[in-house]
């Protein structure tokens, strides 16, 4: 069974920065597709940046130029380094992986931004 587990939550100050961590465990593949999404209190779940296992980016338009998806292929982790956090980046941060048509998901990590 696979498992996402992230870790790197916090409370962050406007301007500060983050590092959110996600491992995969029981995978014995290496997933196409991994990524961040979030959710924000009220709001639908959106995406925040993914990474393909060639290392091919998408970013999402908010967060462009302030996040950095990285990731280990052959461990299958995957971290977003988090610079310059606004209050609208509050959410349940959520890692994602993808493979053979099959969608996985961590069980989030709260990330608050306020002073």
């Amino acid at each position: 069974q696979v498992q996402l587990l992230e870790s790197g939550g916090g409370l962050v100050q406007p301007g500060g920065s983050l590092r959110l961590s996600c491992a995969a465990s029981g995978s014995i593949f290496s997933f196409n597709v991994m990524g961040w999404f979030r959710q924000a209190p009220g709001k639908q779940r959106e995406y925040v940046v993914v990474i393909t296992s060639g290392g091919s980016t998408n970013y999402a338009e908010s967060v462009k130029g302030r996040v950095t998806i990285s990731r280990d292929t052959a461990l299958n982790t995957v971290s977003l380094q988090m610079n310059n956090l606004k209050p609208e980046d509050t959410a349940v941060y959520y890692c994602y992986a993808a493979n053979r048509g099959r969608d996985y998901w961590g069980q989030g990590t709260q990330v608050t931004v306020s002073s």
